[in-house]
């Protein structure tokens, strides 16, 4: 980075990183089927930007079962179990731009990348493993942390302190989400936030919510490289 500035890029999975393709969706449709017998549209919940634990609740409630950490937990597992074959014939790929800034952002000196994602660590392993991914990043703030999305930006935080040794201030952190929550979640740390709009929210949507900056999409990757500084 210019003048030997040292940032840490924290990336969210599911539409920002990747067009899953209703993989995700597919996966906990049919994982409540095997587990509880029942039959539900994800649709029906507020899910994108939520963890999956999150998720897991949500769903247990409309259901009227239990809400509980060995229900959420079950089913969770079923989840796992069904996501490596819907990754595969939905054909999951990495949004344009992506493998590009990955690489590039992977060579400089002074960025460091890492995960801030709702997904817990098996099922970000197993979306960024099959579009050949996971080599780029350093660490991640998984669901397996916390169910509370905001939670995960200080846990992110505070893994950089571990692993990197280096204490981060909120303008040199960038999280790049999709979702209002992703930028919620970004503020919540005093970072920058970049909403991108690969996702289920519109660029007039995402603005409402004030990030610092809004892009319509990572096919262009001069967009965010121009917002970080080249």
């Amino acid at each position: 980075m210019e003048g030997n500035r040292e940032i840490l890029l924290l990336w969210d999975i599911d539409g920002t990183l990747l067009s899953a393709e209703g993989a995700g969706p597919q996966a906990f449709e049919r994982a409540l089927w095997l587990q509880f017998g029942e039959r539900i549209q994800l649709s029906s919940i507020d899910w994108p930007g939520s963890t999956d634990f999150a998720i897991a609740y949500a769903l247990l409630e409309k259901l009227g079962w239990e809400v509980n950490r060995k229900n959420a937990r079950n089913l969770l597992d079923s989840y796992l179990e069904e996501l490596p074959g819907l990754l595969e014939s939905t054909r999951t790929k990495a949004n344009p731009g992506v493998l590009e800034l990955l690489e590039v952002f992977d060579r400089e000196s002074g960025v460091y990348q890492a995960l801030l994602t709702g997904n817990i660590q098996r099922g970000s392993q197993l979306k960024l493993g099959h579009i050949g991914v996971e080599h780029y990043f350093l660490f991640g703030a998984y669901a397996d942390y916390s169910d509370h999305r905001n939670d995960l930006g200080f846990h992110a935080l505070d893994l950089a302190r571990k692993r990197l040794g280096k204490d981060f201030s909120g303008d040199q952190v960038y999280v790049i989400g999709d979702t209002p929550k992703d930028i919620e979640c970004g503020k919540h740390i005093g970072a920058h936030t970049v909403a991108v709009a690969t996702g289920h929210h519109s660029v007039k949507e995402l603005a409402k919510h004030q990030p610092s900056v809004v892009l319509e999409s990572l096919a262009d990757p001069r967009g965010l490289r121009a917002y970080i500084g080249d």
